[in-house]
C-alpha cells in the first residue's frame, strides 16, 4: 500500500490543480438598471471561473442542483459582490442583497436585454434532475443596491480580473430616462463613471490624450524630426499648430464614422505613420525650410489623426453625451504632451548643438531617427501585405471620392494660406528697407 502513496498523492494534486486552474477567456454580461430607491444589477458569469468554490457533484462531475442552492450563493458573493464597487455621485453604496441565484444553460440567450435577464434570473430553476457538468454552465445573479434617487450620477468598479487571464465585460446601463449605454471592459478598467458630467468626460480624455503622446514612441520621433532645425518660438508655434489643426480634422472625423472601418485600414496608418517620420528625418539631413516644412507637416497631421483615432475607438464610450467634448478634452491633452515633449527638447538640442557643429548633429541624430522609421516602415509594411486589397465597388468608390475632394479644398486652404503667409513676410521685409513704409 506505501507503494502507491506517492501515485495517489500525485494524482490528487493533480486533480486540486485543475479544478484551480483559471480560464483563459472569459466574458461577463451585466445590467445596471436604477430604478425609485433601489438599483438592479444583473450578472452572467462562467461557473468554470469560480474556481474556489467547492460546489456540490454527483455521478462524473454533474452539478447537483438539488443541494447546489447555498454554494451558488457563496459563490455570488465571493466572486461578484465582493468584486463590484458602486457609487452614487461620490458616495460608496452599501454592500449589496443577493436577490436570486439561476444556473443556465450555454445555450440560454436571455441576457440578450435586461426584461429577459430579469425574466429568466427570476423565473423557475432547472430541473434537479438534469446532468449538466458544473464547468459548463453558467451563474446567473441578481444584486440589489439601495440608492437615494434614480436620478443620480452613477459609477461602476468592477473588478474581475481574477475570473480569468483575459476578462471582457459586455455592461448596459439602462437610466431611468434617456437613451441606454453600453460599455466594453477589459480586465479591470478602474471607476467607470456610467453617465458623465462634461467635466469629468474632459479630465477623462485630457488625462488619456496627454499620456498616449508620452507614451507613443513613433509620435514622439515625429516631433523630435519636427524641432530639430526649427527650435524658434515663432516657428514652433506655426509647425505646431499646423500639425494640431491637421489631426484634429481626421480624428474629428473618424470619430463621427467617416474614416474606413476595414481591417486593412490601421495597418495602412501605421505604415504611413512610419514613412511620414522617415521623410521628416531624411528632409532634416537634405536641408528644410519652414514654408515646405509646415505644408508637409499638415499633410503628415491628417495621418497622424487616424492613428490617434485608434487610440479612442474603445475609450470614446466613456464619453457618454458628450462627443465633441471628449474629443476636445484629447486634443487638449495631446497638445499638452506635445508642449511638454517641446520644453524639454528644445533646450536639450541647444546644449547638444553647443558641443557638437549644428548641422553634424542635425544629420547624425536624423539618421538615427530614420534608420528606426525605416524598421518599423518595413515591419509595418508586412502586416499591410497580409490583406487583400479592398473591393472597387459602389460604396468604396463614393468613399474615396469624397475623401479626394475633401483632399482637394484642403489642399486649396493649404495654397491660400501658405499664399497669405509669404505676402506677410514680404511686406515685413519691404518696411524694414531703408524708405520703406516703416523706414521714416
Amino acid at each position: 500500500m506505501a507503494a502507491f502513496a506517492p501515485a495517489a498523492l500525485i494524482a490528487m494534486l493533480a486533480c486540486d490543480s485543475f479544478a484551480h486552474e483559471i480560464p483563459n477567456d472569459v466574458k461577463v454580461q451585466a445590467f445596471v438598471r436604477p430604478a425609485g430607491a433601489r438599483l438592479q444589477l444583473l450578472v452572467r458569469v462562467p461557473l468554470a471561473a469560480m474556481n474556489e468554490v467547492d460546489f456540490p457533484k454527483r455521478g462524473p462531475g454533474y452539478l447537483d442542483l438539488a443541494n447546489a442552492q447555498a454554494a451558488l450563493r457563496h459563490a455570488a458573493t465571493l466572486w461578484i459582490a465582493d468584486n463590484i464597487e458602486i457609487f452614487e455621485g461620490e458616495t460608496l453604496l452599501a454592500y449589496p442583497r443577493v436577490v436570486e441565484v439561476q444556473v443556465s444553460l450555454p445555450s440560454d440567450r436571455s441576457f440578450g436585454s435586461y426584461d429577459s435577464a430579469l425574466a429568466h434570473v427570476m423565473g423557475p430553476r432547472l430541473p434537479s434532475d438534469m446532468e449538466l457538468y458544473w464547468n459548463q454552465q453558467f451563474l446567473d445573479v441578481l444584486l440589489e443596491y439601495t440608492i437615494a434617487s434614480d436620478r443620480s450620477a452613477f459609477s461602476i468598479r468592477p473588478r474581475f480580473s481574477r475570473l480569468g487571464l483575459r476578462v471582457l465585460t459586455t455592461l448596459q446601463f439602462l437610466p431611468p430616462a434617456g437613451d441606454s449605454r453600453a460599455f466594453e471592459l477589459h480586465g479591470d478598467p478602474g471607476l467607470v463613471r456610467l453617465d458623465p458630467t462634461w467635466h469629468q468626460a474632459v479630465l477623462r480624455f485630457v488625462e488619456l490624450g496627454f499620456l498616449h503622446i508620452l507614451d507613443g514612441a513613433d509620435h514622439l520621433l515625429f516631433l523630435l524630426c519636427l524641432v530639430i532645425p526649427f527650435r524658434r518660438l515663432g516657428q514652433l508655434i506655426l509647425l505646431v499648430t499646423s500639425f494640431t489643426v491637421a489631426h484634429s480634422i481626421t480624428l474629428i472625423a473618424s470619430a463621427f464614422g467617416f474614416a474606413p472601418d476595414a481591417l486593412w485600414f490601421p495597418p495602412l496608418v501605421e505604415t504611413l505613420v512610419a514613412i511620414s517620420i522617415l521623410y521628416m528625418a531624411l528632409e532634416n539631413i537634405v536641408g528644410s525650410n519652414l514654408q515646405r516644412r509646415w505644408m508637409i507637416t499638415f499633410a503628415f497631421g491628417l495621418i497622424h489623426g487616424f492613428a490617434f483615432s485608434f487610440v479612442l475607438r474603445e475609450t470614446l464610450q466613456f464619453a457618454g453625451s458628450h462627443l465633441l467634448t471628449a474629443l476636445l478634452g484629447f486634443n487638449i491633452g495631446i497638445e499638452l504632451g506635445q508642449l511638454l515633449v517641446i520644453v524639454v527638447l528644445v533646450p536639450m538640442l541647444g546644449v547638444l548643438f553647443r558641443l557638437v557643429p549644428e548641422r553634424i548633429g542635425t544629420i547624425i541624430l536624423s539618421a538615427f531617427v530614420a534608420h528606426t522609421a525605416w524598421h518599423w516602415m518595413i515591419e509595418r509594411g508586412e502586416q499591410l501585405r497580409q490583406f487583400p486589397w479592398p473591393a472597387l465597388d459602389a460604396a468604396s468608390l463614393a468613399s474615396a471620392m469624397r475623401w479626394l475632394m475633401a483632399i482637394l479644398s484642403l489642399g486649396c486652404v493649404l495654397a491660400l494660406v501658405n499664399r497669405a503667409l509669404r505676402r506677410a513676410r514680404w511686406l515685413a521685409s519691404d518696411d524694414k528697407r531703408p524708405g520703406g513704409a516703416g523706414g521714416d
